[in-house]
């Protein structure tokens, strides 16, 4: 592949599909965040399930965070960068430890 072909590369909507995926994951994330409070509320909150909540709620900032900044990433002119390993990992266990907050305030 030449230079000049790594240049001109026309990325189609790869950028946008991508950008609605974060939106789309953010949008489920603010599901379970509003589930988990209303969960935690449900039959008088004891203090267990505002922990939870609480980390829940946490968890889904941290994920908002970071979908945000990628969503602003993949929105410039420029060729985006690659997500970082870094990035991607938060990203997993922010979602991973927002499941499990969620499953210990139904259990």
């Amino acid at each position: 592949m030449s230079e000049g072909a790594l240049v001109d590369r026309d990325p189609g909507l790869q950028p946008e599909r991508t950008r609605l995926a974060w939106r789309r994951t953010t949008l489920s994330g603010t599901v379970s965040a509003v589930l988990a409070v209303k969960t935690a509320l449900h039959g008088g909150p004891s203090p267990a399930a505002l922990v939870a909540c609480a980390l829940c709620c946490a968890l889904w900032l941290g994920f908002l965070y970071l979908a945000h900044r990628r969503i602003r990433t993949l929105s410039s002119p420029e060729t985006p960068p690659t997500l970082t390993p870094r990035t991607a990992t938060t990203a997993v266990l922010c979602t991973v430890a927002m499941a499990v907050c969620g499953a210990a305030l139904v259990f």
